[in-house]
């Protein structure tokens, strides 16, 4: 098993800024790689950003140039760093873990409301 721990959502107005952070119980390099899904009222999860145990980042279309991904290895850690922040990023951030033999691991989720 695998504990996450994600802090860091909250309210904020478009144009702001958030910053995610999942602690894993793991290490970074026991498994394949961390990242965050959101899912937003009436619609399914989607993956926002990840990075591998190689080091390879991928991101959402719709993200991309706004979100970075990032990782403390030491601390078995990864962060979202969101900035310039729309109404439609609201969602239900969910930090995951994927293990060596396939498992995901999945945090509790952290709000995200971008409103005025």
């Amino acid at each position: 098993q695998v504990q996450l721990v994600e802090s860091g959502g909250g309210l904020v107005q478009p144009g702001g800024s958030l910053r995610l952070s999942c602690a894993a119980s793991r290490g970074f390099f026991s498994g394949n790689g961390m990242g965050w899904y959101r899912q937003a009222p009436g619609k399914e999860r989607e993956l926002v950003a990840k990075i591998t145990s190689g080091s390879i980042i991928n991101y959402a279309d719709s993200v991309k140039g706004r979100f970075a991904i990032s990782r403390d290895v030491a601390k078995s850690t990864v962060y979202l760093q969101m900035n310039s922040l729309k109404p439609e990023d609201t969602a239900v951030y969910y930090c995951y873990y994927l293990s060596y033999d396939g498992v995901n691991y999945w945090g509790k989720g952290t709000l995200v409301t971008v409103s005025a």
